[in-house]
Formats: structure tokens, C-alpha cells, sequence
């Protein structure tokens, strides 16, 4: 029985899943408002797809909150066409950056004094997608959790009924033990880091939409 979340990060970890050949922070061009975008562009839907959205946008030169807030909806909605829903996020896309500008006026100003029940108040916008914003756009201190999370705690024995839970238990065994993880980096990057973790984990030791947790138990010789 793993007993606390520190345990199986330090065991994710020792099992070789920080992967290190990825962004520090573990999401693509984190710390940029890529990530904001894709945050959205990755509600149901797989990561692949997201990156062809995200190539369309790159190529139009519209990975910026001023650019994308003025293009026509007609034309985002088809560079966004992979990741499905591209009715609806495009919407999302284009408010979020009006309101990005309106009130923060840049990017790196959003990134320092925009607050988690700011970002809760916009559409198309849940607990996941804003603290996925908050810690790889804008390098702040929120454990990202997702569906991965919660099946392999299932998995595990956990039985944890939403979201807030979920990141809960997560940050309570973590809690003053971020050094021990990882040396020398900031709390924000650790749990960047640990989010990764158990996504790169998941990813790979699944069966259908249940995790396998075997391998933590029993690692391959």
C-alpha cells in the first residue's frame, strides 16, 4: 500500500518517469501563453491533436492574447479544427485573450496578478485548466490534477470523489517534503514536475481506461 504522495511520487521518480528529455517544467514551451492555449485546446482531446492546433496557430503568428483576441472566429475555428470542439474553444480562446488584454494588458502582467477564482470565472475554464495556467504559464505554486490522477489513486485503493480531493491528497503528503524530491527546485516546478510524473506513468501502464499499478510494486528487472 503506498501510504502517502510522497511516497509515490519518490517512487514514480526512481522508476525513471521525470522525464527529463521534456520541457523543465514539464509542459511543451512552458511559461509562455502557448500554454494557455493549449490548456484549453486539451479539453477531450489528445495531446497529438493539440499540437497540430497549436502548429496552425504558430504558423499565423497568433500565439499572443492581443493577435487572437482580433482574429475572425470563422478562421480560428479551422486552425483549430484538430482538437475538436473548435466551435466552442474558439470562443473561449478569443474571450479569454479579450479579457486577458482588457484587464492585464500583457501577457507578463496576467501571468504575475491573475488569481485562480479569476481565470474560475471565465468560460470553458474548470479547476484543472486553471491551475494548469497558473503553474506552467505562469510558474505558480498549483498541483495540477487530472483524470490520470484519479484513476491510478483508484487504482491504488483511494477512494476520492472530486477534484478538490483529489488535489488534496496530493498536496498533503508533498507538503515541506519538495526538497526531498526534487533538490534545489521551487515548489511550483516540483509539482510541475510531479503532475508529469504521473501523467508519463499513467500513459504508459494502463488497460483501456484503467491504470495499472503492478509496476510501481513490482519494477521490471
Amino acid at each position: 500500500m503506498i501510504t502517502d504522495s510522497f511516497e509515490l511520487l519518490f517512487r514514480l521518480k526512481s522508476l525513471g518517469y521525470d522525464n527529463t528529455s521534456r520541457d523543465p517544467w514539464w509542459w511543451p514551451e512552458s511559461g509562455t501563453f502557448a500554454v494557455v492555449v493549449g490548456a484549453i485546446l486539451t479539453q477531450n482531446a489528445n495531446w497529438e491533436r493539440v499540437e497540430i492546433s497549436l502548429e496552425n496557430l504558430r504558423n499565423e503568428g497568433l500565439l499572443s492574447p492581443g493577435r487572437l483576441a482580433e482574429y475572425p472566429a470563422a478562421s480560428l475555428e479551422a486552425l483549430i479544427r484538430p482538437s475538436g470542439f473548435h466551435t466552442a474553444k474558439g470562443r473561449n480562446l478569443r474571450e479569454l485573450s479579450r479579457r486577458i488584454v482588457e484587464e492585464f494588458g500583457s501577457f507578463e502582467t496576467f501571468c504575475d496578478a491573475v488569481e485562480r477564482e479569476w481565470l474560475l470565472a471565465r468560460r470553458g475554464i474548470g479547476p484543472e485548466t486553471a491551475d494548469a495556467i497558473l503553474n506552467y504559464a505562469c510558474y505558480r505554486e498549483a498541483f495540477v490534477v487530472d483524470s490520470y490522477t484519479a484513476r491510478l489513486l483508484m487504482a491504488l485503493g483511494y477512494e476520492l470523489s472530486n477534484y478538490d480531493e483529489v488535489q488534496a491528497w496530493m498536496l498533503e503528503g508533498l507538503a515541506g517534503r519538495e526538497e526531498e524530491l526534487f533538490t534545489g527546485m521551487s515548489a511550483a516546478q516540483v509539482y510541475a514536475r510531479a503532475h508529469g510524473m504521473v501523467v508519463e506513468y499513467c500513459k504508459i501502464n494502463r488497460k483501456g481506461r484503467a491504470v495499472i499499478v503492478e509496476p510501481l510494486f513490482n519494477p521490471p528487472e
